[in-house]
């Protein structure tokens, strides 16, 4: 059994709010209480930039040299050295697609998705129209919100540069097969670009063994600090042209590091993993951290799938509200248990209204998923509501949701 109280109780935002049934985690999880400490800790005690002589900027150092440490061991990136921190998942693509702009040349081809966040697709249609280079979609299908994969083997030739896909939907909590489709990119010379922003919090992230070529997160999706990730492979950060100023060191990570970083909220990473990692402690597993956050992933990825079975369930029972996404129960392990519905005859931000009134926290619109609001023929009815569930949300609080969808007006 799933130790739901264990996660919890390292939470303060469950005893700040002990009625508040947090469903909006796919827009920013809550935190562990030491990542809080491990904030507070770096501002109080070695406040300094990066590179000095002197004692609290050796200890920065050493705090920053860990959490790089650390999300290489999350990701199951080679080495801790392809690892770049930034602002968030989309000023890190937005800068990493610029200099592959520099790359490409007219007649090539990126293909992106109609069902990805638009922070993995309009840099991509940035780059392509700075190199006047061609865009190709792949599709998806309706009503379950997969990718067609026929589409993207259509879409893939000898002129495909890159193709940009996410791991799972934040809209729709599609999860796809980023290992084949890796594969079909590279048979056609592609590379492949994973957007793991949603799926993060929900299963185990393995860079090798997807062989995708660069990828990228955000901490404050998997309980951590406002901050975004970037891995890549080595050869690609030492090759492509970074954009960066004349003193800054030219070696990697620091070449894609701009400027002074947020040092307290990377300290902040490096606590959220090792949450993680004693989750998987806790679930009794013993072995390198690696082996152990993955441990922790594969136990929180089977209790949310009874979570999202409970919540499928009950809203096939309540029969008014429409699911967009996967919403056959035998088919939950290409889902995250992120589930977003409309209900005809009101908007999905009066029900988000309706929700917020019983201290549930739900989100409304269309997410980023712009192209996929489009492609529903939501974007005109303001989009849906998103009832994103986490390994802190209990089958009790899922009860009490459907209860209340049950009775919204």
């Amino acid at each position: 059994m799933f130790d739901v109280n264990y996660c919890r109780q390292q939470f303060p935002a469950f005893q700040a709010r002990p009625r508040a049934i947090f469903l909006d985690g796919p827009g920013g999880t809550q935190v562990p209480q030491r990542v809080i400490d491990a904030i507070v800790h770096y501002l109080t005690h070695c406040n300094a930039n990066h590179g000095g002589v002197f004692a609290t900027s050796r200890e920065s150092d050493a705090i920053l040299h860990k959490a790089h440490v650390a999300v290489a061991e999350l990701l199951n990136a080679p080495s801790d050295k392809e690892i770049v921190f930034g602002p968030n998942m989309t000023t890190l693509t937005l800068g990493f697609t610029r200099s592959i702009a520099k790359t490409l040349k007219p007649g090539d081809e990126i293909v992106v998705t109609k069902l990805d966040h638009d922070g993995n697709v309009s840099p991509w249609l940035l780059a392509a129209r700075d190199a006047g280079a061609t865009v190709r979609w792949i599709d998806i299908q309706t009503p379950d919100c997969t990718l067609d994969l026929d589409s993207l083997r259509r879409q893939l030739n000898d002129k495909t540069r890159w193709v940009a896909v996410g791991c799972a939907s934040n809209a729709a909590g599609t999860i796809n097969d980023v290992a084949g489709i890796t594969r079909l990119a590279h048979a056609a010379g592609a590379k492949v670009f994973l957007d793991a922003v949603h799926y993060a919090p929900h299963g185990p992230i393995d860079v090798q063994a997807w062989d995708c070529d660069a990828l990228a997160c955000s901490a404050y999706k998997f309980f951590g600090p406002h901050i975004g990730i970037l891995w890549a492979r080595r050869q690609l950060l030492e090759e492509l042209p970074a954009y960066k100023l004349r003193p800054a060191a030219d070696t990697i990570p620091d070449r894609w590091m701009t400027g002074t970083q947020n040092h307290e909220c990377i300290a902040g990473v490096a606590a959220a993993v090792e949450y993680l990692h004693d989750l998987g402690k806790h679930t009794g597993h013993t072995g390198d951290r690696r082996s152990t956050l993955r441990a922790a992933m594969t136990a929180i990825q089977s209790y949310e799938t009874e979570l999202g079975r409970q919540l499928l369930e009950g809203i096939a029972k309540l029969k008014r509200f429409e699911v967009w996404g996967i919403a056959d129960v035998k088919k939950l392990a290409q889902r995250v248990p992120t589930v977003s519905i409309t209900l005809p005859g009101t908007t999905a931000e009066k029900m988000a209204r309706q929700l917020a009134e019983r201290d549930m926290y739900a989100w409304n619109g269309n997410m980023y998923a712009i192209n996929l609001s489009e492609r529903l023929g939501l974007e005109n009815r303001g989009g849906f509501l998103r009832l994103g569930l986490l390994h802190y949300n209990t089958h009790e609080e899922v009860e009490r949701l459907l209860a209340a969808l049950a009775g919204l007006v």
